[in-house]
């Protein structure tokens, strides 16, 4: 199948899901929902992903409704370059936690494109195990250009999903290079994926993403490259300790994983244990789940303002006005955002 076919595919699915969710009031679907109804749990979360107006009030209710059941999870966000095996990755993580006796959710994020603003959502192609277990549910979603490589409504998605009786949602970012922040700031548990060769990647790596990580996965860690990932992660260790200490004392572990031959899967479930028994022994995860809540209301309120702007139909006609200066000469860039912001709307 085709890269548009497939689009045309799944925009035609999350069009029917959110004609259903339509179609229910917020009430039965957050009571289904919060039975373990999958079908339920898809089409709120399509409904607070529409971009229609008529949908938000109906999102806003479900969401207020779900509140008191979510929050009884481990949030686990996951970064690295391209082509490191995020997806490959997740999916044999995620069977190694469906073992263990958990329930996984999974929030993909896909890029968006640019030119079209459509996106593949192919993740479940590349999370086949996963996919296939009913015990998991497998959520992707268009980035639709959102910094950070985390989808606008993830936030929400993760409380509904909570809410359906998902112990552990992993968000699987578009990948490091855009405001890791913003992935920090929706997670316990935040993990970066390295390839092996750590010389090279080293400088190719933010600072700023190693010390925000909690813990470093080398993937790919067989046949030859084994022996390279054991050499990156002494290398990445070595790395580590040159960080000044963090305020919460935890030291990011550094550990490989091969996806294919499925070893060091349970060392990664360990070190998740570890952080989430480290940080609530000492009162902090609480203080990070306060934090995240914080953060998500500002950005509700920043992206609610910059709706609510460019949505104004005097502000609308005025950017026009002004484009067209612009583009003659008449005024510079900066002036006619001046101008353009000392507007009351």
């Amino acid at each position: 199948m085709s890269d548009s076919a497939k689009r045309e595919s799944a925009q035609h699915a999350v069009e029917k899901i959110r004609k259903q969710a339509q179609s229910r009031d917020a009430k039965s679907l957050a009571t289904a929902l919060m039975r373990g109804d999958r079908a339920a749990l898809a089409q709120a979360i399509t409904c607070v992903e529409s971009a229609d107006e008529e949908n938000e009030s109906l999102a806003t209710e479900i969401i207020q409704l779900c509140l008191p059941a979510s929050g009884k999870s481990v949030r686990m966000g996951i970064t690295g370059v391209p082509g490191v095996g995020k997806s490959t990755f997740i999916d044999a993580f995620g069977m190694a936690l469906l073992d263990a006796g958990r329930k996984v959710a999974v929030l993909a994020v896909d890029p968006s494109s640019p030119l079209s603003k459509g996106s593949i959502l192919g993740d479940k192609t590349r999370m086949d195990r996963l996919a296939a277990d009913t015990r998991a549910f497998i959520r992707p979603s268009p980035s639709s250009q959102t910094l950070g490589g985390v989808a606008r409504k993830t936030r929400e998605s993760i409380l509904l999903c909570e809410a359906a009786g998902y112990d552990t949602i992993i968000v699987e970012t578009v990948g490091v290079g855009q405001s890791e922040t913003a992935v920090h700031a929706l997670t316990d548990f935040f993990v970066l994926l390295m390839l092996a060769g750590a010389g090279d990647q080293l400088q190719g790596i933010k600072r700023g993403i190693m010390e925000m990580c909690d813990a470093m996965i080398i993937t790919k860690a067989d046949g030859d490259n084994a022996a390279k990932a054991t050499r990156a992660q002494a290398e990445y260790v070595s790395a580590l300790h040159l960080f000044p200490a963090r305020d919460d004392g935890w030291f990011p572990p550094v550990l490989t994983t091969s996806a294919i031959e499925e070893k060091g899967l349970l060392e990664v479930t360990k070190a998740m244990s570890d952080f989430v028994v480290w940080m609530q022994e000492r009162g902090l995860f609480e203080a990070r789940r306060t934090k995240q809540n914080t953060t998500w209301m500002h950005e509700a309120i920043r992206n609610g303002l910059i709706e609510r702007f460019y949505h104004n139909p005097e502000i609308q006609q005025e950017i026009v006005a002004l484009e067209s200066k612009v583009n003659s000469g008449e005024l510079s860039p900066f002036q006619a955002a001046a101008i353009i912001l000392k507007k009351k709307n």
